[in-house]
């Protein structure tokens, strides 16, 4: 027989943590393999990067036990205290750093990150690659362009994108990989889909232009599906993994 509250209603099974997150994992990795399926691609063509900006260091380590390795950060201090915790697992983490990126705090990352998404202009790049330590493989990198135009968004103009692309591919220590964008919130498909689409025609313009990019990386929670119809192959999934953010603190 049920438990039964004081209130007279049968009391709801307490929920597991580290149930939900896997439970989470598997249906954003089923969205992005029936994408994938219906753009003619293969699901494992799409990589998915677990957004744990404002989560414990504990969530990333059960997020790892269940399988997933790729992990994104915002904020550098933060980023670097969870990295630090977790260094009994650097060998099988791969750390993206994705928010905006000050010239002050780049040598943090410069010296922990695998991936940084978020350049979004040259003096950046530049010391990103001056700051790669000795001994370390190249930083891999994408540049951000601001494909809705929003003054509140970082990245760089679309129409400056393809001399900015061709002057960081030019740095030593870091391997330019593609383009990132956080278009602004659409409430169709087709709309969703429109800025990703301008992002992949630029991509597909660079790397016709003579640069070797594999990567675009679009696509959040709301609207992956749409970023993965258009080619992204990077998708950064937060909320819909760890649930929602509290930022209060």
């Amino acid at each position: 027989m049920c438990a039964v509250t004081a209130a007279g209603s049968a009391a709801r099974p307490a929920s597991n943590p580290m149930t939900d997150l896997v439970h989470n994992l598997e249906a954003v990795h089923e969205r992005i393999a029936a994408a994938a399926r219906s753009a003619g691609r293969a699901p494992e063509s799409v990589a998915l990067l677990a957004v744990s900006k404002t989560f414990p260091a504990d969530d990333v380590r059960a997020a790892h036990a269940a399988g997933q390795r790729a992990f994104g950060e915002n904020y550098v201090q933060e980023a670097v205290d969870k990295i630090e915790a977790l260094a009994d697992l650097r060998a099988s983490l791969e750390w993206h750093f994705i928010g905006p990126l000050q010239s002050n705090k780049t040598r943090p990352v410069a010296e922990r990150f695998d991936w940084v998404h978020s350049i979004d202009r040259l003096k950046i790049a530049q010391r990103l690659s001056e700051q790669r330590p000795a001994g370390m493989p190249p930083l891999n990198v994408c540049l951000q362009v601001n494909v809705s135009g929003e003054a509140s968004k970082s990245g760089t103009a679309p129409e400056e994108a393809v001399q900015i692309a061709h002057a960081i591919a030019a740095l030593p220590n870091l391997r330019l990989r593609g383009l990132m964008s956080i278009p602004e919130p659409a409430d169709t498909p087709e709309a969703q889909r429109a800025p990703h689409r301008q992002l992949r025609e630029l991509f597909d313009a660079l790397r016709a232009d003579g640069l070797a990019l594999d990567t675009l990386s679009m696509g959040m929670s709301a609207d992956l599906e749409a970023a993965v119809l258009e080619g992204a192959t990077i998708v950064r999934v937060g909320t819909a993994i760890f649930g929602g953010r509290d930022y209060s603190h």
